[in-house]
């Protein structure tokens, strides 16, 4: 049994492999929250081929990348800035608009925090109430967003409460951020898992606010965390000319904006994702409500966020079941705001979801 304080990350299969003697290629990351499709087949059958690109620089503009990009977010190319990974952008975006007191809404990934705090600023979060299932109260989030704040950070769906904020609701909140100068980030690593992607991704809105950024990538529903390429939505050109002003040249590989390219325009996979998601989120939503021991929340990405009502079992005891199994599941305890008493897993395979769920059904029974 591992002590409370050891947690671990969905890439951390090499510490799991040392600790508990399971080799990493026998390990279920149901933690990674990865499209469990793995890479798109377009990219793999495409992209062995264009391997002499490598010998030349990539675009320092990255043009032909930026528009494949706009046309699968729909959005103005000129409005797009490309980056290594999302962290990068949150970092650079961090830097360049220098916030020094942020209202983080949460609980949520740590990064916003760590980003902001190495920038100089400091950060309060805004509590998603477990009453509510975790869904934003609009009304009550507008009493906190007072003039002392100038960025608000919006994970949306959010990691890892799979709740989410939909269109109407964000065009309130950069409303009243507009009013009294607070910038608004969004991260929107998780919108593309969802049922109506149009019904919650704020991208629209970027002709309309100067005050939004939004960011995504392709870790996640791409399958691809080793290609690094993430991206922004940002109509306020300003404050894009200063992130390509800030923002170091090539940070993209050139096969890694190849890779982009092929895998937006992969349409056949990225509607398989999106079915296999809506129906085993559909499906585990429903195992899980019909246990008593169990609390699951109405997820709207990849991924479900559970509560053990079974008084003498801990998040960290069913991590442990759990991946002596070889299913890797994550312990919630240190998300701000989340207890002992939380797991969160993502949506994998239908075989593997299902031998993940009749243990925990068994623990729970």
């Amino acid at each position: 049994m591992l002590t409370p304080k050891e947690h671990f990350h969905g890439s951390d299969l090499e510490k799991i492999e040392a600790i508990y003697g399971i080799k990493k290629e026998d390990i279920t990351s149901f933690s990674a929250n990865v499209n469990p499709l793995g890479i798109s087949p377009k990219l793999r059958a495409g992209l062995a081929g264009k391997i002499d690109a490598i010998t030349g620089y990539p675009d320092r503009e990255y043009t032909s990348l930026r528009k494949c990009i706009a046309a699968y977010v729909h959005a103005d190319p000129e409005y797009i800035v490309v980056g290594n990974g999302s962290t990068e952008l949150i970092s650079l975006f961090i830097q360049v608009t220098h916030p020094k007191n942020a209202l983080i809404i949460g609980p949520t990934y740590s990064e916003y925090e760590r980003g902001i705090s190495l920038g100089g600023g400091s950060s309060q979060y805004y509590r998603l109430e477990e009453a509510d299932d975790f869904r934003l109260n609009v009304e009550d989030l507008k009493k906190e967003l007072t003039a002392e704040f100038d960025l608000l950070v919006i994970c949306n769906p959010n990691n890892p409460t799979s709740s989410a904020i939909p269109l109407p609701d964000m065009r309130k909140i950069l409303d009243i951020c507009k009013q009294r100068g607070i910038l608004c980030m969004v991260d929107e690593t998780y919108v593309e898992f969802a049922n109506d992607v149009n019904q919650i991704t704020a991208v629209s809105l970027t002709g309309y606010y100067n005050n939004i950024i939004i960011l995504r990538g392709i870790s996640k529903f791409f399958a691809a965390p080793g290609l690094r390429l993430g991206y922004a939505v940002c109509g306020n050109m300003d404050l894009l000319k200063l992130l390509n002003q800030r923002k170091n040249p090539w940070t993209i590989n050139t096969l890694a904006a190849i890779a982009g390219e092929i895998m937006f325009t992969d349409e056949d996979y990225i509607h398989r994702t999106k079915e296999l998601i809506k129906q085993e989120r559909n499906r585990i939503f429903g195992l899980l409500s019909a246990c008593s021991n169990l609390k699951a929340y109405p997820p709207v990405a990849n991924f479900i966020l559970v509560k053990i009502l079974k008084e003498d079992i801990t998040s960290a005891d069913v991590f442990d079941t759990a991946i002596r199994k070889g299913l890797m599941i994550r312990d919630c305890s240190t998300f701000p705001f989340l207890d002992q008493k939380f797991i969160r897993f993502c949506f994998m395979s239908p075989e593997k979801n299902t031998e993940l769920i009749n243990l925990l059904l068994e623990i729970f029974r």
